[in-house]
């Protein structure tokens, strides 16, 4: 097949945005091994390499498919077409279907098996998280449609604010729940026993590489050369500044809240990235730094739910009030580009958390009543690395003759 230049640039371009989301996938496993505890890290590191590899066979041969029809099992011929556009394509939007188990990992570490949660990984990969894809991305089932004809506008999510990161989040408070908290972690008088990150700077660089990854998981949405506007880079500047400024004051200097708040603003301005004026980035990302800080305090201290490195509120909480501000400032009265609607927004981030939990609800369940899915007491004790991979991170022991 003919390989005509503009195919050639978007493939480049979609491309490079592919690598880039790829290499947050290490600013996850770094964030996730910071936060945990030493028994603990080489699980994390793991994990997210297996999950990923897991996610690309599941989204190859299910998931793509399920969400915009096409399939790779075609002749020769049709791999070329449009120098492979669509084969890159693919890749880019596999590393965004396998940031899924990549959140999850960090609410369920340190007492999850090890196989269930692959198997877990599988499915919510391959039929989940498609499923709210389909119907945001590719207007399956005639939602997107319906919301045009009755509100004005369809459900906007420009990079993945709902369709990621809150369906990552819901999915992982559903698996919390049906775990329970870590042993110790919460006494029957209510005492809540602190479990601090065991290595700031990993966390730190877990957050860096995710923070530089993140342009192109929010530009390279455009998926096409044509359609790029620097807009989208502009607001998610403005939006990380907002969040890690929010952060370091509410959480009074903690790195940890200080290291995760530009995060939390990236998370809510995926949605509105494209239609938001640059102030309106500066207080979307500065409201979600704010909610992450409190979120998680709430939630660990105050619910009871052990959501290791708040995942919850960071990617649920914080993307599903991404999903509804685009529908705010995305309003030409607020400085917006306009096109958009409150009431689809409302409505599609409410579709995609019900889709989200119930999904992680039934999965985690399945697995959780024919095999288990978490650490015995002892194996929890032990600590994961040992349990499931043998060694651990520092193996001084080990190595001492």
């Amino acid at each position: 097949m003919e390989n005509t230049s503009p195919h050639i640039f978007d493939v480049l371009f979609i491309l490079i945005g592919a690598v880039m989301v790829l290499a947050m996938h290490a600013g996850f496993a770094f964030l996730e091994l910071g936060t945990v505890r030493k028994k603990n890290q080489v699980n994390a590191l793991v994990k997210i390499l297996a999950d990923l590899a897991i996610s690309t066979l599941a989204y190859f041969f299910f998931g793509y498919t399920f969400a915009y029809g096409g399939h790779f099992l075609m002749a020769d011929e049709a791999l070329s077409v449009n120098a492979g556009y669509e084969l890159v394509k693919f890749f880019f939007l596999m590393t965004f279907a396998a940031a899924i188990p990549a959140i999850v990992s960090g609410g369920i570490a340190e007492r999850a098996k090890f196989n269930p949660q692959l198997a877990a990984t599988f499915m919510l990969v391959g039929f989940v998280y498609p499923l709210f894809e389909g119907i945001s991305w590719n207007g399956n089932l005639g939602i997107q449609a319906w919301l045009t004809e009755q509100m004005g506008a369809q459900f906007h999510d420009f990079a993945g604010s709902v369709v990621v990161h809150a369906v990552g989040g819901f999915i992982a408070l559903a698996a919390i729940l049906h775990l329970g908290a870590r042993k110790g972690r919460y006494t029957k008088d209510g005492m809540v026993s602190a479990h601090p990150p065991s290595n700031i700077p990993f966390l730190a660089l877990g957050s860096w590489v995710l923070i530089v990854g993140w342009f192109g998981f929010n530009v390279m949405s455009a998926q096409k050369l044509e359609a790029i506007t620097g807009l989208v880079a502009l607001n998610s500047l403005m939006a990380m500044v907002g969040g890690t400024l929010a952060a370091l004051v509410i959480g009074k200097n903690d790195p940890g809240f200080a290291y995760n708040g530009p995060l939390a603003g990236l998370v809510a301005i995926c949605a509105g990235s494209d239609i938001v004026h640059p102030i309106g980035a500066l207080a979307i990302g500065a409201i979600a730094g704010a909610m992450f800080v409190i979120l998680f305090t709430t939630t660990q201290n105050k619910w009871k739910i052990d959501d290791v490195l708040g995942v919850w509120p960071l990617h649920g909480l914080c993307g599903a009030f991404g999903g509804i501000a685009a529908g705010v400032f995305g309003m030409t009265a607020l400085g917006g580009m306009g096109g958009v609607s409150l009431a689809s927004q409302i409505i599609g981030t409410l579709l995609g958390i019900t889709i989200a939990f119930t999904g992680g609800f039934i999965v985690y369940g399945l697995l959780k009543y024919f095999v288990g899915i978490r650490l015995s007491e002892e194996e929890e004790y032990d600590g994961a690395d040992i349990t499931v991979h043998r060694i651990t991170a520092t193996p001084e022991r080990e190595t001492r003759w």
